[in-house]
């Protein structure tokens, strides 16, 4: 393993998005490993609530540090930037449904990357591991499983604006990369459940959230690879020093599950909660009534019965990547919910 000490002179890797949940598990499994780490945050307000949230130990706040910068704004890159050898750009806007104008998503999306690769490109930076995400795999020509040959074709019409925002700003990322010489990784992570590290949580695990607390009587016929935040963030790590990883993308999912399969699971694992889970399936043509009036229902439309499975076979060569099971890191997401007061005691 890479220590981030070199003599007594730490070594300071910039995550952006570090508020996040990807960005706070990037960021704490670095601290656990010796490295320094200075995260962008949009407001300095929120800077002691999420050092409580990253520190496994007292200690390590004296290597976290915050910097303000803004992905709409070129202000505080360059301090961002400013003697990290490496860069971890998670920071990108994850809806819970469609905005009216999906220029609100694909630009800052976009542009909020090419500011950081621009930035960096300055700087001198050794490497920038991109978040990107199998949106921008799954839904073009091709079939499952799916794998880093594989692209989303922005113009086709199951390119959401949320999948055409992740296609278009890796695309960029690559083109800009390709143009200025900058070392440059890329991981694909599949839909990402997992351990909360505070009462914040995004879109995904918001789906657990709402499957355990009755909010979901019956499910769309739609699936997707499922992957533990944990291993996403000991992905971009591996990915930050092996030298095999330069100018690669890597799929970082483990096995696709149908939604009925995760509230399967959850059953099984919480069977206090199986009563309010959902217990069938909405048909198809439900869905398509739908999606002119329902933005989620927009979202998935195109993919119902559609197999999006992926193949990880490359991260575990090169990167020596080893996953738990998927099923696991759902029981982690609803156990998380349970310990933070998310559910109702059931």
């Amino acid at each position: 393993m890479h220590s981030g000490s070199v003599g007594n002179r730490e070594i300071i890797v910039l995550v952006t998005g570090i508020g996040g949940f990807l960005g706070g598990h990037i960021a704490r499994q670095l601290l656990a490993k010796g490295y320094a780490v200075r995260g962008s945050v949009r407001r300095m307000s929120d800077c002691d609530r999420i050092a409580k949230q990253i520190c496994a130990a007292p200690t390590e706040s004296h290597s976290l540090s915050f910097v303000e910068a803004d992905l709409r704004s070129d202000g505080g890159w360059d301090a961002a930037v400013a003697g990290c050898p490496y860069v971890i750009h998670t920071a990108s806007p994850f809806p819970a449904g469609l905005p009216k104008d999906e220029n609100e998503l694909i630009q800052p999306a976009r542009d909020g990357a090419l500011r950081v690769l621009r930035a960096a490109h300055r700087a001198g930076v050794t490497r920038v591991v991109l978040t990107s995400s199998i949106a921008a795999t799954n839904h073009g020509g091709g079939k499952a499983p799916y794998t880093e040959d594989n692209w989303t074709d922005p113009t086709g019409k199951r390119a959401t604006p949320y999948y055409k925002s992740k296609t278009l700003a890796e695309r960029a990322a690559w083109a800009f990369a390709a143009e200025t010489g900058l070392d440059l990784t890329v991981i694909n992570p599949g839909i990402i459940f997992g351990p909360l590290l505070g009462p914040d949580y995004g879109t995904s695990i918001g789906l657990v959230q709402q499957m355990m607390s009755g909010k979901l009587k019956r499910v769309p016929r739609f699936g997707i690879a499922v992957v533990d935040v944990r291993d996403v963030a000991d992905a971009h790590i591996r990915a930050m020093t092996h030298p095999a990883a330069s100018g690669q993308r890597f799929i970082a999912a483990g096995k696709f599950l149908w939604m009925r399969d995760m509230a399967a699971v959850l059953a099984q694992s919480f069977p206090n909660y199986a009563p309010a889970l959902p217990s069938g399936e909405v048909p198809n043509w439900m869905i398509k009534v739908m999606a002119p009036f329902s933005a989620r229902s927009r979202m998935i439309v195109h993919e119902l019965d559609v197999d999006l499975s992926v193949s990880a076979a490359k991260a575990r060569r090169v990167l020596d990547w080893q996953p738990r099971p998927a099923e696991e890191a759902v029981r982690a997401s609803a156990q998380s919910l349970i310990d933070h007061g998310l559910l109702a005691a059931s």
